[in-house]
């Protein structure tokens, strides 16, 4: 029908609306997760950017106050009479909590390291014990030695070992540490091992990060604010578009709505002129309706089943509108000819019903209503169980009626004589559970095959 498009329309859009909000939702967490992973990797390189720039700055300090005091010549040489001089100019640098020399052969050559006085001031303290005796260097002191480059760290203080600081004394709980190669042409003849207060380090780095993050939450969720500006417009105009839809749909339905009552009062006009054309049939429809309702009833059948029964027992011989009127009312025995013009109307029936939509189910009832258990039925010569049950109840109503009704070509039976042919042909002509269904009826219920006008009008709706 016309109105399953927009319907159809109608649900895809709504689907395309949720499918807006679920990449909304998904574009969050993929923008929050892609800052989270970018803030990371720019907070990482910031941070070691930093250390790279404050392990050059304080190897650059260290070398310009040390180097023309303690290098002559290519080897390191500590003057002890220039010592307090040296100390002062290390001073000098306030981040700087101790610095070391080294030879190259791993002997530490010359000392200074902050400690607190009793006045609780900070003032230059020499191990001379350590001075000029061979400590295996560590692993990076090695590597700087080497290599003849610097190689920097952060370290915690208060551990074991000739590198470590007492907590207490120094009142740090983390170190800068910096090996820095004494060159000279090209080649290390010593080291200097620096340890620097990293507080103003870690503030700058601090601080910069917090803009780095700041800067990149913000550029993500300008991103993310741009694209659910864009995702609401399309769901305004998805929206706008499913009501119109929805409001066309329901017209639409309505419309169609009162096209098949226009069109199913025009068949029952239709049906009602074939019922007129024979006097000998005059209600002939609403009452195979009503008997095949009950059977249908009897035999425990659904509700839809029961709406196939009720539309198929009232339409089942409007096809006969084909048939002339000289067929339809002759008193005698049909010619092959005739018969053949009458057969159709099964047919013709289910063409004419089969244009209202509402009907499309009892299509199978009306072209099947003549078919046999034996085969030997017509349109299609369907047997046994492949004979629509519906077809096979208001095939029987048909039967049980016309053989209780005056005709042009024979006088009514009673009931029972009717009752018994339905029962000698069952399992060739009938279905036996519709047989075994209508003579329970008969025998419960015999007043509802009666043919009072009065009961033929009392058809279910």
């Amino acid at each position: 029908m016309d109105e399953a498009r927009p319907l159809r329309r109608g649900r895809e859009l709504q689907r395309s609306l949720t499918l807006l909000n679920v990449f909304l939702l998904a574009s969050a967490l993929i923008c929050a997760g892609a800052g989270v992973v970018l803030g990371s990797i720019l907070s990482r390189s910031l941070k070691s950017e930093a250390l790279n720039a404050e392990e050059t700055a304080l190897a650059r300090y260290v070398d310009g106050v040390v180097r023309p005091l303690l290098v002559r010549n290519g080897q390191v040489h500590v003057p002890w009479r220039k010592d307090g001089r040296l100390a002062q100019s290390v001073l000098r640098q306030s981040d700087i909590a101790s610095v070391k020399v080294w030879r190259k052969d791993g002997t530490l050559a010359w000392t200074n390291t902050l400690s607190r006085s009793s006045s609780d001031k900070l003032v230059a303290n020499r191990d001379r014990r350590l001075i000029d005796h061979h400590i295996p260097p560590d692993d990076e002191l090695a590597e700087a030695l080497d290599e003849n480059r610097a190689v920097a760290k952060l370290v915690g203080t208060g551990g074991e070992g000739e590198d470590a600081f007492d907590r207490n004394e120094l009142g740090y709980t983390q170190l800068f540490e910096v090996y820095a190669p004494i060159d000279y042409r090209n080649h290390a003849i010593g080291a200097y091992e620096i340890y620097a207060n990293p507080r103003a380090l870690d503030q700058l780095i601090g601080s910069r990060r917090t803009m780095l993050w700041l800067a990149v939450g913000g550029v993500f969720l300008a991103l993310w604010a741009l694209l659910a500006l864009l995702v609401r417009g399309a769901s305004h105009t998805l929206r706008r578009q499913n009501e119109k839809l929805r409001a066309r749909t329901l017209r639409l339905v309505e419309s169609n709505r009162l096209l098949e009552e226009g069109a199913l009062e025009a068949v029952e006009s239709l049906n009602a002129t074939v019922d007129a054309k024979d006097p000998y049939t005059a209600g002939h429809s609403q009452r195979v309706q009503r008997i095949a309702i009950a059977i249908g009833e009897e035999l425990g059948l659904q509700r839809d089943q029961l709406e196939v029964l009720r539309f198929a027992g009232l339409f089942h011989d409007i096809g006969k509108i084909g048939v002339p009127d000289a067929i339809l009312t002759k008193p005698d025995r049909l010619t092959a000819l005739e018969f053949e013009i009458v057969k159709r109307h099964p047919e013709d029936g289910a063409r004419i019903v089969g244009r209202l939509h509402r009907l499309h189910a009892a299509v199978p009832a009306i072209l099947h209503h003549h078919e046999r258990w034996d085969g030997n039925g017509y349109p299609h010569g369907l047997g046994g169980d492949g004979i629509p049950l519906e077809a096979a109840i208001v095939g029987l109503a048909d039967a049980v009626d016309a053989m209780t009704t005056d005709r042009p070509y024979s006088c009514a039976r009673t009931l029972d004589d009717a009752t018994e042919e339905v029962t000698r042909n069952r399992g060739t002509q009938f279905a036996p559970a519709v047989v075994d269904a209508y003579v329970a009826l008969v025998q419960r219920m015999p007043e509802l095959f009666g043919t009072d006008p009065a009961q033929d009008e009392l058809v279910p709706a």
